[in-house]
């Protein structure tokens, strides 16, 4: 007779479990576990910004956006920027009136009129 399939991680009696590897959601509310600075970089980085950009508009260096970034990302638990920007409007971190639409957005290029700038028809 076989042994039923351990579910979860394993430790010796004692041993701490590390949050790296249990549990799967995240140990405090979103609000709580991102900055302030955090957010602000994924609002801007929602709005199509580069690091660079970021940068220069909070005045700090695109080192920190990229480490404020690497902190977000592991703390929501994705793997890249896109999935980071998903995931806090999901969590109502930021949120769509937040996020501006490019005039062009919905433009068909086989029209042969361009769209009107101020967004009237």
């Amino acid at each position: 007779m076989t042994s039923p399939a351990q579910v979860g991680p394993s430790y010796q009696r004692g041993e701490s479990l590390h949050l790296r590897h249990y549990p799967r959601t995240l140990a405090a509310p979103p609000r709580t576990c991102l900055t302030g600075r955090q957010i602000q970089i994924l609002k801007l980085a929602a709005n199509g910004n580069t690091n660079r950009a970021i940068g220069r508009q909070l005045e700090i260096s695109e080192e920190s956006v990229k480490t404020h970034m690497q902190a977000a990302l592991r703390k929501l638990r994705v793997g890249d920027r896109t999935q980071a920007v998903a995931v806090a409007l999901r969590l109502e971190l930021i949120r769509l009136e937040e996020i501006a639409v490019p005039a062009a957005a919905n433009y068909d290029s086989r029209l042969t009129e361009a769209p009107p700038e101020n967004g009237t028809s």
